[in-house]
């Protein structure tokens, strides 16, 4: 069964009431993690757990067990909906009490099929190593960028630095190896997969420093998220090569990851 186009959405197990959904409302402090589900499994379940419970400790002073997650996401999705856009949101009502866990589940999102396009703009996440739910720059920034016709928006620094895209890491390739940049970003989970598989594939991978001003010398530039891995064709004004055998290794890199049941 196709999730509704009206989220599904539980909080610690239980249809929220008005009162539970206040606090997430009202109140833009907590984090979250989103993963593609396809009969009932995803990819990096173990890389979502961890970063849950480490931004719980962080925020909160108290960790999330993973068993717990795993059930309230297999409740959410239930007996009818192996395959979803499934977002955890961790937040705490009350201060001193345990966090809650918010479960939403929508509809999937189907894999890249095309290159994106990026519009620069100065702008960095706070606190940026947490997928946080404080994401107004960014949003803001993607829909300035959409405004002109662009997919996202590529999120620099100081003197052009690139640190990520609105809602994606960002992977350059110069012909011989991978390049992620060396800035303050959120290491996502496709990102945490891809890394330590690409040397085996011939594609050796570091992080350095990369600014607007390096990406004429770039052969391909991609973008990976929970949706998959999808080239860049063109950043601001200027237009980007694709190295399509290269691109489409790193994909089925991506897609020969087994999927961990929930």
């Amino acid at each position: 069964m196709t999730p509704s186009p009206v989220p599904r959405i539980e909080i610690d197990g239980r249809p929220p009431t008005v009162e539970q959904l206040s606090h997430p409302a009202l109140v833009n402090y907590g984090h979250f993690t989103a993963m593609q589900v396809r009969g009932f499994a995803t990819r990096g379940l173990a890389l979502h757990l961890d970063r849950l419970d480490a931004a719980t400790r962080e925020l909160f002073g108290t960790g999330l067990d993973g068993d717990l997650v795993r059930r309230r996401i297999r409740h959410a999705l239930g007996d009818d909906t192996p395959d979803a856009s499934v977002r955890v949101v961790v937040h705490r009502p009350d201060a001193g009490a345990a966090p809650s866990v918010m479960v939403v589940v929508r509809p999937p999102v189907p894999a890249p099929e095309g290159p994106v396009r990026l519009k620069s703009a100065h702008y960095q996440r706070p606190v940026a190593h947490i997928k946080h739910v404080g994401a107004f720059g960014q949003i803001h920034h993607r829909e300035l960028a959409a405004r002109e016709g662009f997919d996202d928006a590529l999120l620099t620094g100081p003197g052009g630095a690139i640190s990520e895209s609105g809602i994606a890491n960002v992977a350059f390739f110069d012909g011989s190896r991978v390049i992620w940049p060396d800035a303050p970003c959120l290491h996502g989970i496709t990102m945490r997969l891809l890394e330590p598989l690409l040397p085996a594939a011939g594609f050796p991978s570091h992080r350095a420093p990369v600014r607007l001003a390096d990406l004429p010398s770039f052969r391909t530039v991609l973008v990976t998220n929970s949706h998959g891995v999808a080239p860049v064709d063109r950043v601001d004004g200027l237009a980007l090569p694709i190295d399509a055998a290269f691109a489409t290794a790193v994909t089925e890199i991506y897609e020969s990851v087994p999927r961990d049941p929930i």
